[in-house]
């Protein structure tokens, strides 16, 4: 795993030393050289450093002394100490004081030195990928490794295209196939759908059946945040360079340098944040706020959104050339009311899940349940039904089959109870149910008494309208022969 783009400031008085190692390290680092400890900072206060080799001897100050203000003020950054001098005192000083990761002594092989700088780039990397987990001295870097590697075999597990629930005759077969497709290839992918249908998960699939599954995956809601926090979390900034930044920030785009970032809610973003994505797509390379030069990012790119992204081009809210950019593979995921024969199975998952979670053994829905959870439209998806099954376990007792009685009202096409204070609700429904009737009867007029076209007319399908034209007592306007 490693990190060439990597940045390598490289701490010297003497010129030629700088020279040297820039020589042995410029084919896979960027390398900036440095002086004396001043520039160094004036270095690190502008750029994105990974890894730090110091000489030991310089005029003024110790490397250990100045890796010291390294360690308090950039913590995430290697160190490592050059020196030509082997006193242990040093050295035992630089591990303890100063966090040193490494001491090399000169005279350096050219090998040992790309090796020492490689590993320590790779650990900076794993740092990162390990949440809230800093290192400080010396580490085992072989358990950061398991750690990762256990990690991505577990999300490999619970995140491929298997573990998606749907039936042989489901809609979502369709969306599955294109998806299998697309991730076989390096193409950025746009899952469209309503809010709750699963776009994350097919998201980690195609990420997971691709060439990049051995490398990070990283999500990122694009509209919960403004324009400045979203620019920071995305693409990461220096110390100082907004109100708040109070340290350097690495970017997600960064940390899924040679993987893949998930972008959702990205019909969210403003005009002014879609350029500067664009740029990013375009160049394959970020600039972190206040940094002064762009780094290479070499990352797969895949969207979500529950707009209408055409719509919203053709409105003048999203850029057309960002939505080309993103839309090269489109997939949509149906709704779940799109998807009902999915139901049965699908809450079967979920009350195992739930049972471990909760610590319970309930034994599963009766029949009348899931025949009440089926024709019900879920407008929220299946985190609305996750949500449902959570609230009916612990409204249950025991462990015995989850009963109808359990279910919300709307879900048992129940009323609540009528309280003292709900009257003007009550008027609510009156006037939706003359509304309702009043097209209904207009459309039938229209079209003839003929229910398909109606039903067309309306948005609604032929039972439904023949159930309401029963309900409003619209029979009259309904010829049978004109079906």
């Amino acid at each position: 795993m490693t990190n060439p783009h990597a940045t390598v400031l490289v701490v010297d008085d003497e010129v030629r030393s700088i020279e040297a190692i820039q020589r042995v390290l410029s084919d896979e680092f960027e390398v900036i050289g440095a002086r004396n400890a001043r520039e160094a900072e004036e270095v690190l206060q502008g750029e994105m450093v990974q890894v730090i080799l110091c000489d030991q001897r310089m005029p003024g100050e110790s490397g250990v002394e100045f890796l010291k203000r390294v360690r308090e003020l950039w913590p995430d950054t290697i160190r490592i100490i050059i020196s030509g001098y082997t006193d242990s005192g040093d050295i035992i000083e630089g591990v303890n004081s100063a966090g040193i990761y490494q001491y090399i002594t000169k005279p350096w092989s050219p090998d040992k030195l790309i090796d020492c700088v490689r590993e320590s780039a790779n650990l900076w990397r794993l740092q990162h990928e390990v949440a809230d987990m800093r290192i400080e001295v010396k580490p085992a870097r072989e358990v950061l490794q398991k750690v990762i590697s256990d990690r991505r075999r577990n999300q490999g597990q619970s995140f491929g295209f298997d573990r998606i629930i749907h039936r042989s005759d489901s809609p979502l077969v369709g969306s599955i196939s294109l998806a299998r497709r697309a991730a076989r290839y390096d193409v950025s992918v746009l899952i469209t759908g309503e809010s709750g249908t699963g776009k994350e998960l097919l998201a980690r699939a195609i990420h997971q059946e691709s060439a990049r599954a051995d490398k990070t995956f990283v999500v990122e809601n694009c509209g919960a945040l403004p324009d400045e926090l979203l620019e920071s979390e995305l693409f990461g900034c220096k110390k100082g360079a907004y109100t708040g930044a109070y340290q350097d920030r690495i970017g997600l785009f960064e940390l899924a340098d040679n993987g893949t970032i998930f972008l959702d809610e990205i019909g969210e973003t403003s005009p002014a944040f879609q350029v500067k994505l664009l740029r990013v797509l375009q160049e394959g390379e970020i600039r972190p706020l206040g940094a002064q030069r762009p780094r290479k990012v070499n990352v797969r790119v895949i969207s979500a959104t529950n707009r209408d992204l055409l719509a919203e081009v053709a409105a003048g809210r999203f850029r057309r050339d960002l939505y080309y950019r993103l839309a090269a593979f489109p997939i949509h995921m149906p709704a779940l009311k799109d998807r009902a024969s999915d139901i049965p199975a699908i809450a079967a998952r979920m009350i195992t899940q739930i049972n471990e979670s909760f610590n319970r053994q309930v034994a599963g829905f009766r029949p009348r349940t899931l025949d009440l959870m089926t024709a019900y439209s879920w407008p929220g998806n299946v985190r609305e039904l996750h949500n449902e099954i959570q609230r009916m376990t612990v409204l249950s007792d025991g462990n015995a089959p989850l009963a109808p009685e359990l279910l919300s009202p709307a879900i048992r096409n129940e009323e609540p109870a009528a309280t003292a204070c709900d009257g003007s609700m009550r008027q609510l429904k009156d006037i939706v149910a003359e509304v309702e009737r009043s097209a209904i009867e207009a459309a039938l007029a229209r079209h003839g008494g003929n229910i398909s076209r109606s039903a067309d007319e309306l948005g609604l399908s032929r039972v439904g309208l023949r159930s309401k034209i029963e309900r409003y007592d619209l029979k009259r306007y309904h010829d049978d022969e004109t079906d």
